[in-house]
C-alpha cells in the first residue's frame, strides 16, 4: 500500500500492519489500546493534544504513519484535537459508524486500522471538514 511521508514529500510503499490483540496490548498504554484498538473515545478536554500548539506532525500511535500536520490543526472548541485535512487521503480510511444511536464517519489509520476519531462537515475553510481526533491515538513528532 502507498502512504504519504510528509518529511520526504513522497509516497512510500509499506506493508499493512496486522497484530493480535495481545501484541497491540503489549505495545500500547492501556488508554491508547482502549481507544486506538477498541474504538473508545477519550473524554473531552482530557487528551494531551487538545490544547497543544507545537509545530510538527501527528502520527499514528500504533504504527507511526503520518496523519495530520500542525498547519491544519485548529481550535474547534470541542475538547479534542481537530484538523481540517489529513496529510494525505491515502493515510486514512473512513467508514460508517452507527454506534451509540448516532450516524458518524469514523476515521482510521490506513496502515494499521487504528481508531483515530471521527470526521464532520462543520470545519473551517478551505475544506469545511473537522477531523476530530483522540489524543491517545496520536503521537507528536516535532519539526
Amino acid at each position: 500500500m502507498l502512504i504519504y511521508n510528509i518529511k520526504t514529500g513522497i509516497m512510500t510503499d509499506v506493508d499493512k500492519i496486522s497484530k493480535s490483540e495481545e501484541e497491540w496490548r503489549s505495545l500500547l498504554s492501556e488508554n491508547a489500546f482502549r481507544i486506538a484498538r477498541k474504538g473508545d473515545t477519550e473524554p473531552a478536554f482530557s487528551g494531551s493534544y487538545h490544547n497543544f500548539h507545537g509545530r510538527g506532525i501527528y502520527q499514528c500511535v500504533c504504527c507511526g504513519t503520518d496523519l495530520f500536520s500542525s498547519e491544519t490543526k485548529f481550535d474547534s472548541g470541542t475538547g479534542w484535537p481537530s484538523f481540517f485535512a489529513p496529510v494525505s487521503d491515502r493515510n486514512i480510511l473512513t467508514r460508517l459508524d452507527t454506534s451509540y444511536g448516532m450516524v458518524r464517519t469514523e476515521v482510521l489509520c490506513a496502515r494499521c486500522d487504528a481508531h483515530l476519531g471521527h470526521v464532520f462537515d462543520d470545519g473551517p475553510p478551505p475544506t469545511h471538514t473537522r477531523f476530530c481526533m483522540n489524543s491517545a491515538s496520536l503521537l507528536f513528532a516535532p519539526g
